[in-house]
């Protein structure tokens, strides 16, 4: 928020509204507050509000794709995150109660999953199209869901466990406006659209970090072997399961993963000096 207010960069907005619509993480607007006062005044500066934003709209308009659209699989539209600032503000500065949203239905005995490590019964296969999924619903944007042979354009919101053991994305036909539910054992991929909706729902998909694979359902790792023998034809023909493809955000060095962790090793930028990133963003997944 501090420096939102301080140099008002896209990244600022971008990282400001998803933490807000993070709710499982968002602190009392009181504490917030408290915080970000004391940050201004240690730096003699004044407090943001969405007046003193205004007339850095145009230069974040034209900085806007130049600056998050590689650290991104799809960018989302400026307005979407602009037209969220109102709402934020005034919950600081007043401590307002947000407008909660309703859960999408569901069936009797379903339970939700909102963590990042997936359960065991998530298929493997299933993993990197949640991810994607997951990255749609977190910021508003529609899916293009392919299922049973067919594509469909959905809203994406909530992953629930049935009593039965399947799991199940819930989610509203763009076209029609309709209640879906998609068994994720039956996805045949995803695509993240530019298409943005307001959502009708609680979206209560994990909506920061990874959906990192359990260690128990890890594709399964050689033993340790010689450098030489680990780097060769026949080592890698061993590997089973599929490939996560990270990339870096600093330096855009792309990392082959076993398991869908984004955290990268020490690596050299392709300039030649130590690259100073350590996360990488998760691209896609070979099979």
């Amino acid at each position: 928020m501090r420096a939102l207010g301080e140099r008002t960069r896209p990244r600022d907005l971008y990282d400001v509204v998803n933490l807000y619509r993070h709710t499982d993480s968002r602190p009392k607007a009181s504490v917030l507050l408290n915080v970000l006062r004391q940050k201004c005044d240690y730096k003699a500066i004044p407090l943001p509000t969405f007046a003193s934003l205004t007339s850095h709209r145009e230069a974040l308009e034209a900085m806007w794709s130049d600056m998050l659209a590689h650290q991104l699989p799809v960018l989302p539209p400026l307005h979407d995150f602009w037209d969220a600032l109102p709402e934020i503000f005034n919950w600081i500065m007043s401590g307002a109660e947000i407008p909660q949203r309703a859960l999408i239905q569901h069936g009797a005995g379903e339970i939700a999953v909102r963590t990042r490590v997936l359960p065991m019964g998530v298929p493997i296969r299933s993993r990197s199209t949640l991810e994607i999924i997951r990255f749609a619903a977190a910021n508003h944007l529609c899916v293009d869901l392919a299922y049973e042979g067919s594509v469909q354009r959905i809203e994406p919101y909530s992953l629930y466990q049935t009593a039965e053991g399947n799991f199940v994305l819930r989610a509203i036909r763009n076209d029609s406006g309709d209640n879906r539910s998609y068994r994720v054992d039956k996805m045949q991929g995803a695509t993240v659209t530019s298409q943005v909706f307001t959502p009708r729902y609680a979206v209560e998909l994990t909506s920061t970090g990874p959906l990192t694979v359990a260690p128990s359902t890890a594709a399964p790792r050689l033993p340790s072997m010689p450098r030489i023998a680990r780097t060769s034809r026949t080592a890698r023909t061993r590997r089973q399961g599929p490939t996560y493809i990270y990339r870096c955000t600093i330096c855009k060095k792309t990392f082959n993963r076993s398991t869908m962790d984004g955290t990268l090793n020490p690596h050299k930028h392709p300039r030649g000096y130590e690259c100073p990133g350590r996360v990488g963003i998760y691209v896609r997944t070979k099979y």
